[in-house]
């Protein structure tokens, strides 16, 4: 074990004010968001007015009669593509809806999600989240919009909806008033350079089925449970994620 566990504990945690942080979703599917939108911690941001988002319906922005969005790619091949027409001038429309934020596409060959990414996009007062779907979009979206591309994992969704959620969830825990104690996301793993897992926590009852909370938890002695806490994440992460560890 590492001399010095604080060399690969927390570093300095500033969270994150606003006066709002707004998300734009472009999306084929809004209504996926509904039960989303309200419930937990998300809604108490958007009661309390520190976090806004808005639903954009692509198909809006279609020209066929039918609302289609989507057509088969040019030189053969499975599936469909979202058109570039209709993506272009949705983002285009929505961006003038207020301050220009920063476009984010939801996509499997994006940069991979992880903390120090999240506490950069936290970081922008307005992010639009272009959800895909089929097999992607046609490529002169990437080329004209020129997105911050962003994947959640080497792994295949059916759309970039649940993505969409996976960073809104993240950015909004370092937004200041959504979290009813400020200093939980300073111990979250991977935050601000934590480069350990989180400790292990325990509540009442203290024993169950033989199973005793550590005394060292209701000691009251918080110098030794400090202690203990920053070792037991050094074990958790040599044994589970040592890619972790310098």
């Amino acid at each position: 074990m590492t001399n010095d566990l604080r060399d690969i504990g927390h570093s300095d945690f500033v969270i994150r004010h606003y006066t709002v942080m707004r998300f734009d979703i472009l999306t084929l599917f809004p209504a996926i968001f509904d039960g989303y939108l309200g419930q937990s911690l998300l809604k108490k941001g958007i009661d309390a007015g520190l976090v806004d988002v808005k639903l954009h319906d692509i198909r809006l922005w279609s020209r066929d009669k039918h609302h289609k969005v989507d057509d088969r790619p040019f030189g053969g091949g499975p599936g469909m593509i979202l058109q570039v027409e209709p993506v272009i001038e949705c983002v285009e429309n929505v961006q003038q809806m207020a301050e220009p934020g920063h476009l984010v596409v939801l996509s499997p060959r994006g940069r991979t999600l992880n903390q120090p990414i999240v506490e950069e996009l936290a970081a922008k007062p307005r992010l639009l989240l272009l959800c895909g779907r089929y097999e992607g979009f046609d490529e002169r979206v990437f080329d004209i919009l020129k997105p911050d591309e962003i994947s959640v994992g080497d792994y295949i969704l059916n759309g970039g909806e649940v993505a969409a959620m996976a960073i809104i969830d993240a950015c909004i825990r370092l937004i200041k008033g959504v979290l009813g104690d400020e200093t939980s996301s300073q111990h979250d793993s991977f935050s601000q350079g934590n480069r350990l897992l989180e400790f292990p926590q325990y509540s009442r009852p203290r024993e169950y089925r033989g199973q005793v909370v550590p005394e060292v938890l209701v000691s009251g002695n918080h110098e030794q449970i400090a202690r203990w806490r920053l070792e037991q994440s050094y074990l958790h992460t040599r044994k589970r994620r040592a890619d972790l560890l310098p």
